[in-house]
């Protein structure tokens, strides 16, 4: 077990008592923010009570490697674990189970290395475990069963099916640069664009041209370069969907073409989901569990696709 950056992030272990409580950790990690539960272990024969009992709860910043690079997300996964075992009065000894739900693990390589590098960090009697964060999103609307389809539409955006036999299957979830349109950075890059083009003269005006403008408080179109570039990050981007919406509320046909076209793009994504896995429900009829989550879908009742 290594102490990671001069042992800084675990130096509250040093001055704390050892306790018989045992611990896990529950850690969701997106694009936008991180958020580690810790809990007391639950034997199985023991009811589940309700609420479940959360000993405390850390939030962190961006945990995406493709967005923030790989040293920046760990340093940030690793911090708010540490947070949260801080704040429940436990150290890494008492941990029993670590799950980590991370958007940007797309295949094995990457679970394998995010488990390498937990090993490190926590004891050998540690069970740990990783998925995508879609699963935990699925698991959360079907009291853990991994059966049905999640759309996650936040700063990113994923399709993700489990069938009741175990195969499973994603739609989008492959980052802005390889097409996420449905997603909140698409949304806002869409925007940014569609305010380019009027200024240029190859779109038509849009509202968005001054609300983006005040709400980044820039004085021309022209500034938009610098302010895009300097920071190009996702969740920067895609801080600017509540301009779009208000915009389309208000009647900007721009707006409302682009949010149009992004209810198109989830709908497709979990179509193609459903379809790849012949979605059923478990009596072999076509109901099946739908979770939608994610700031797209849960910002704005208006233009809830659901």
């Amino acid at each position: 077990m290594k102490r990671y950056r001069n042992g800084e992030i675990w130096d509250f272990e040093h001055e704390m008592p050892v306790v018989g409580r045992k611990v896990i950790l529950g850690l969701d990690g997106g694009t936008t923010s991180t958020v580690c539960i810790c809990m007391p272990v639950i034997p199985f024969t023991d009811p589940l009570p309700n609420p479940l009992p959360v000993l405390a709860r850390a939030v962190a910043g961006c945990s995406n490697h493709n967005s923030v690079g790989e040293t920046a997300a760990r340093e940030t996964l690793e911090q708010v674990m540490a947070d949260a075992l801080s704040k429940s009065g436990s150290n890494r000894s008492t941990v029993r189970a670590v799950c980590l739900a991370v958007s940007g693990v797309n295949h094995p390589t990457d679970q394998q290395r995010i488990l390498n590098w937990l090993r490190d960090i926590f004891p050998s009697h540690v069970r740990l475990f990783v998925q995508n964060d879609a699963v935990a999103a699925l698991a959360s609307g079907t009291m853990g069963k991994l059966h049905g389809c999640v759309l996650i539409a936040g700063t990113g955006t994923i399709a993700y099916g489990f069938t009741e036999d175990g195969r499973e299957a994603r739609a989008a979830g492959a980052g802005p640069i390889l097409g996420d349109w449905g997603s909140g950075y698409g949304i806002a890059a869409q925007a940014l664009t569609a305010v380019t083009r009027a200024h240029d003269g190859r779109g038509p005006h849009t509202m968005l041209t001054h609300s983006i403008l005040r709400a980044l408080e820039l004085s021309s179109p022209d500034e938009l370069i610098g302010w895009t570039y300097a920071d190009p990050s996702w969740a920067r981007i895609a801080a600017l969907v509540p301009v779009v919406v208000s915009c389309a509320e208000a009647g900007d046909q721009v707006a409302n073409k682009i949010l149009l076209d992004a209810v198109q793009e989830l709908a497709s994504s979990v179509k193609a989901v459903v379809q790849r896995l012949s979605l059923s429900g478990e009596d072999g009829k076509d109901s099946f569990p739908l979770v939608m989550v994610g700031g797209v879908l849960e910002a704005n009742k208006r233009w809830d696709i659901g």
